[in-house]
Order: structure tokens, then C-alpha cells, then sequence
């Protein structure tokens, strides 16, 4: 009997690890993203399947920025509130995102299918909250690199997801595809919650139970913090051009370039790919040397990769321009949250992370819209200009902004 419990407080005590966290938040974070970015992947066939338009088919990528944005800034208050029940909220998440991918899989009409999308991209949202929060408490000297960290695990999920639903698509039609993945989240449910049950009862030791009315005073001092407004316009006009670029991909790259599905699958793994690299290098050089250093060049770059798709992009320049947009493209969100962290203090992390998260979709939620409307096969460049614009604006706004030094956690 001695044994048996020294075998399980030696299990606690791997839980507890700040690098089982890691790796754990790692990898879970590597399976949402690889069913967000097959769904990409599939996104012409779900079009052409269900007879829908162009701008109803990137209006999918818009449910889904609605619907994250709707649980983000009250699910970071809550979520402060509920620090203990961090493990059993990220159980529920899990449960839920394989619901969703099973309706989205057996959705017989349009009305449904976004249903689905709006389940999925909730329980995503709600997820990310404590899964954030955890690493920025336990990593807050080192933040940076440690979130940059935590988006490799998302880099790897859009590297195989892609790939794999792109072979997927040569023997399967897509509804079977996503009926069969929704059964991945349901099987690791028990396995997320032995890893995760007790994630907000250890780290910074700041455990103490908050009521809502103690909650709402630290969030309303928040709100007061300037350099946090302004990494939320940068982090909305960032999100703008991004869920735009995403949203637009996979239709430019069947209706321009005419690429089979399993040809887009692997593009979008190459994309990711080289984001694997980049990101953890950009989170460090982050801590080291300050976010505005690395951010700004970065979005920069981005704006001018983007002009150069635009205009030879349909000129046998994609996949070139596709691997060096990929430097970069996932790798500045990490930076940009963790650099909204370094301004609050530990009372509001998840509140902070689910207020930049609902501006930041808020701003970006008619973005694929706007590029529905805009996307035209026969002129794509206007598409990628609205994107690059907004790529410039970002980073001239965030040139100006103050911000503080990188580790550093003003309590709010």
C-alpha cells in the first residue's frame, strides 16, 4: 500500500512539472489546430458540395471568429474566477470540440454546418484560456519563448492536419473525413483530464478564490492600462489580415492555380512547416531583446511578402512566397500575447488573454467576409493588397506604442 501511494504522488508530481505542462499543452494545442486547418483544406469541397457562394464559404471562417469572440471576454473573467477548475473546464472543451466536428461532418444543410463551426471554435476559445494562462504564471520570466513554445505545438498541428486530410481527400469525401475526426477528441478526453485536473492549483501559488464583484474591479482597473489597448488594435488588424489570408488560401490556390486537394494539403503542411522553426526562435530573441524588435519587422516583412503574392503569386512565385510568408505568419501571435501579459498583473491573465482574444476577433470577424467580397479568381491581387494593408497598419501602430520590458507583470 506504501508503494502504491509513493507510485502516485510520484505521478502527481510529473503532472506538476513545468515541463509535462509544457509538452502536455504542447501537444493538445497540436490537435486543435490540425482539425482547424483541415477544415481549410476541405473548405472548396464543402463549397462545391453544397452548392454554396464564395462569400458563403469564407462566412464559415467568420462563424467561427463570432463565436470565440462571444466566449472570450467573459470566459476570461470566469475563468480567473474558477482557477481550480481549470482541468475539468479544458475536459469539457475537449468533449465539446468533437461534438462539433461530428455535426459539422453530418450537417445536411448550411444553417447546420455552422452550428458546428460555432460549437467548435467556442470550445477552442474556452480551452485556450487556462492552457495560456498556466504557462504564462509558471514561464513569466521567459514568457515569450514559452508561449512561442505552446504555438509550435498549433505549427505542428497545421503541418500534419493539412497533409494528412489531403490524402484523406483521394480515398474520402469530406463529410466522412470529419466524421472520423471528431472521434480523436472524445478518445483523449480522459487522458486531458488525468493530465490537467489539477493545472490551476499549482505554479505561481496564487490560488486564492475571488468573487465576482473582487473579479470585475480587477478587470475594470485593467481596462485602464494604455499600452494593453494598443496591443489589441495590433493584435485585431493582425488578426484581420490574418483570418482573411487563411480564409482566401485554399480558394485562390484551387480556382488560380488550379492544385488538387492533396496538393493544397501538403502547401498548407509546407506553410506551417517552416513556422515550426521560426517560432520558438522569434519567442526568445522576444525575451531577450523586447516584442517591438521582433514584431515589427515581422509584420513589415509580412505586408511585402504579401504585395509580392499579389502580383507573381499566379506567376510561379507561390510556393516560394507561401514558405517565407510562413516565417512568420504564426509565429508574431504568440509575441503579441505575450507582450499584452507583460502589462497586467497575474489577478487578470485569463481575463487579459480572453480580452485581447474577443477584440482581436471582434476586429477580424467580417475580415473573411471583406475577402469574399473582394476575391475575385480573374483579379486576385485585390484581395492580397487589402490583406497587405492591413499588415502595415499593424505595425506602424505598434511602432508607436510604449511597452513594457519583456518578463515584467504590472499588477493590475
Amino acid at each position: 500500500m506504501q508503494n502504491l501511494r509513493a507510485t502516485a504522488g510520484a505521478y502527481r508530481d510529473i503532472r506538476q512539472q513545468n515541463s509535462f505542462i509544457l509538452s502536455g499543452m504542447t501537444a493538445s494545442h497540436a490537435l486543435f489546430h490540425g482539425f482547424r486547418q483541415s477544415l481549410l483544406v476541405l473548405l472548396p469541397n464543402v463549397r462545391d458540395t453544397m452548392g454554396l457562394s464564395d462569400i458563403q464559404a469564407t462566412s464559415i471562417s467568420a462563424v467561427q471568429e463570432v463565436a470565440a469572440g462571444c466566449i472570450d471576454l467573459p470566459g476570461g473573467v470566469v475563468m480567473d474566477m474558477l482557477k481550480r477548475h481549470w482541468g475539468l473546464v479544458m475536459t469539457l472543451c475537449t468533449v465539446a470540440f468533437g461534438i462539433g466536428w461530428l455535426i459539422i461532418g453530418l450537417a445536411p444543410i448550411y444553417p447546420t454546418l455552422l452550428l458546428g463551426m460555432a460549437i467548435v471554435a467556442a470550445a477552442s476559445s474556452l480551452w485556450h484560456l487556462p492552457s495560456t494562462a498556466a504557462l504564462s504564471d509558471r514561464f513569466a520570466e521567459r514568457r515569450g519563448f514559452a508561449l512561442s513554445i505552446h504555438g509550435v505545438g498549433g505549427n505542428i498541428g497545421d503541418i500534419i492536419g493539412p497533409a494528412v486530410t489531403g490524402l484523406c481527400l483521394a480515398v474520402m469525401g469530406w463529410r466522412s473525413i470529419i466524421s472520423t475526426y471528431s472521434i480523436l477528441p472524445l478518445f483523449f478526453t480522459f487522458l486531458v483530464f488525468w493530465a490537467f485536473r489539477d493545472i490551476g492549483r499549482s505554479g505561481s501559488g496564487n490560488e486564492v478564490a475571488t468573487t465576482l464583484p473582487e473579479q470585475l474591479a480587477y478587470t475594470k482597473q485593467m481596462f485602464k492600462n494604455g499600452p494593453l489597448w494598443g496591443v489589441i488594435l495590433v493584435a485585431g488588424l493582425r488578426g484581420m489580415a490574418f483570418v482573411a489570408f487563411t480564409a482566401i488560401l485554399a480558394l485562390y490556390a484551387k480556382d488560380v492555380l488550379d492544385l488538387s486537394g492533396q496538393t493544397r494539403g501538403w502547401y498548407f503542411g509546407l506553410l506551417n512547416l517552416v513556422g515550426l522553426a521560426s517560432t520558438p526562435v522569434l519567442g526568445h530573441l522576444s525575451d531577450r531583446f523586447g516584442r517591438k524588435v521582433v514584431l515589427v519587422p515581422a509584420l513589415a516583412v509580412l505586408c511585402v511578402l504579401t504585395m509580392l503574392m499579389a502580383e507573381y503569386g499566379h506567376h510561379g512565385g507561390f510556393l516560394v512566397l507561401l514558405l517565407l510568408i510562413g516565417v512568420f505568419l504564426y509565429s508574431d501571435q504568440p509575441i503579441l500575447t505575450a507582450a499584452a501579459l507583460d502589462v497586467v498583473g497575474s489577478r487578470v491573465t485569463t481575463t487579459a488573454i480572453g480580452f485581447i482574444s474577443f477584440s482581436r476577433l471582434a476586429l477580424s470577424a467580417p475580415s473573411p467576409v471583406i475577402a469574399g467580397w473582394l476575391y475575385d479568381p480573374q483579379a486576385p491581387q485585390i484581395v492580397f493588397y487589402y490583406i497587405a494593408a492591413l499588415f502595415a497598419v499593424s505595425a506602424v501602430v505598434l511602432m508607436l506604442l510604449p511597452l513594457r520590458r519583456p518578463g515584467y507583470s504590472a499588477e493590475a
